[in-house]
């Protein structure tokens, strides 16, 4: 991953924050420890903290121009089929210096603008500054891999790879108390909102074109879905097609100039990516950490199987509770806005540890969403389903919220999520999908404000409905509507995190 900055002034107090430009690509020095650059130019600067992949050469180095010098470009990502569109480009006369994918991306920007982005294959955060209109051009991919936030006011724009860049612009810090209850709510902040005034998330699949002070943000992808959707597919075809689909996307992953590995967790998503991974990658290095003292929660078990079954090199990381107490507070100081995934604590030390060995490490991150595979999808499709099963948890939530509940237990966490399931079932989908996605409703986050006299009924009621927009049917046949929420809610905004 690398790390993106910069800003668009639309007059001479906004050139002025330029002189922070340094201080703020520094900031992203953890998102990029290979190389650094800067570009200036009137109105526009640029930042980059590069992490090398493809191409590891000094000719590769961000900001990267054009050879005629009217384009600039920082990227953060990956385009997995830059190999196709540079082949493609060239056949329509352009010529390249490096073997980058930045160039590639460059390239096709230069001949089809914002067209470009409908035949990109991979996850991005970019910015192009074309000198000769003095535009900035800035997008996000479809799924919101990469980050992208920024401010703006009458002055500039400032956008970055991460929040701790653009305060180094001094940016005012006030708080968004309508992100802090969303967060009290869902452990987390989706965009486009951010926990300070003024800062926005571009949204996945969306991108901001500035020209000449004007400031355009579109969306150019979303899910496509219908609740129509049908497949001339067989079940034995469908299943097939999902092999191929997913063979090819892990083969395009393992594209690098570096040394490549996986997390393996010896769940079913990370080791379907493993077995695949295996398939083209001679003596694979997969990677699992595991809790000593909390064997509950160690699941190093079952990625050993996985990785026996397909003779990867296998490394295993044992932590004790207290390597979890030494890694919390560098974790916690590198979060930009409160976040509170149990997760993260355990991914940051694994990519900490794996990044000793190799420096990209691919992961099943997504296939819950996209497959149902949580709890909770199980217990909405049984609650749209109906039943005496469904009616007869419902009638004993009373019981259920006897029974003392944890996570730390099988019985505590069974009481926890029955007591979940019941108390779902007697709302509507909307209401209940916010139910199972949060840890308190919004009277509970309410009561823990200070002064919740700040917030507004009004945007509190419309900044959840945006959110929950998705979701208009009722029945079984619609739970792919609660997956489209997941992938635009959760998996951007928690998981990808």
């Amino acid at each position: 991953m690398c790390g993106i900055t910069g800003l668009y002034a639309f007059n001479e107090i906004g050139r002025f924050f330029s002189i922070n430009l340094f201080r703020a690509t520094e900031a992203l020095a953890r998102r990029g420890p290979d190389a650094d650059g800067t570009f200036l130019d009137g109105r526009v600067a640029l930042g980059h903290r590069r992490l090398s992949i493809i191409d590891v050469g000094e000719q590769s180095n961000q900001p990267l121009t054009d050879h005629t010098g009217r384009y600039q470009i920082v990227f953060n990502g990956e385009i997995f089929n830059y190999r196709e569109l540079k082949q493609s480009l060239a056949r329509r006369g352009a010529t390249f210096r490096t073997e980058s994918d930045t160039e590639v991306l460059l390239e096709l920007y230069k001949q089809d603008g914002e067209g470009c982005l409908n035949q990109l294959n991979g996850f991005f955060a970019f910015a192009i500054y074309d000198a000769q209109r003095e535009s900035l051009f800035l997008a996000r991919d479809r799924m919101g891999v990469k980050p992208l936030v920024y401010f703006r006011d009458e002055d500039k724009i400032l956008f970055a790879s991460e929040l701790k860049s653009l305060l180094a612009y001094g940016i005012p810090k006030e708080l968004d108390y309508h992100s802090l209850h969303q967060y009290l709510q869902l452990n987390y902040i989706p965009a486009p909102y951010c926990i300070f005034k003024g800062v926005r998330k571009l949204l996945p699949g969306h991108f901001l074109s500035i020209h000449h002070g004007q400031v355009r943000e579109e969306k150019w992808y979303e899910i496509p879905y219908s609740s129509n959707n049908r497949t001339p597919l067989s079940y034995g075809q469908q299943q097939e097609r999902l092999v191929e689909l997913l063979d090819e996307a892990t083969q395009r992953r393992l594209i690098a100039d570096v040394p490549l590995g996986a997390f393996l967790s010896g769940g079913i998503d990370s080791s379907v990516v493993v077995a695949l991974a295996a398939r083209h990658t001679q003596r694979l290095r997969t990677f699992s950490i595991g809790y000593r003292d909390e064997p509950f929660f160690d699941e190093t078990h079952y990625a050993n199987l996985v990785a026996k079954q397909f003779k990867t090199d296998h490394t295993v990381f044992s932590l004790t509770n207290d390597d979890l107490f030494a890694s919390l507070f560098d974790m916690l100081d590198y979060l930009d806005e409160p976040f509170a995934d149990s997760s993260a604590l355990a991914v940051y030390i694994l990519s900490q540890k794996t990044r000793r060995r190799v420096t990209v490490a691919l992961s099943g991150d997504g296939a819950d969403e996209l497959f149902g595979g949580y709890h909770k999808h199980a217990g909405e499709y049984r609650t749209r389903r109906g039943g005496p099963m469904a009616s007869l948890t419902g009638a004993l939530s009373p019981l259920w919220r006897a029974i003392p509940k944890s996570r730390d237990s099988w019985v505590g966490n069974k009481a926890r999520q029955l007591l979940k399931f019941a108390e779902g079932s007697r709302l509507d989908e909307r209401d209940r999908y916010w139910r199972f996605a949060t840890f308190t409703d919004e009277n509970g986050a309410s009561g823990l404000l200070r002064t919740p006299a700040l917030l507004s009924a009004t945007e509190v009621r419309e900044r959840k409905q945006s959110l929950l927009q998705p979701l208009r049917h009722r029945g079984p046949a619609h739970l792919n509507e609660v997956l489209l929420t997941d992938c635009r809610l959760v998996l951007p905004n928690d998981m990808l995190k």
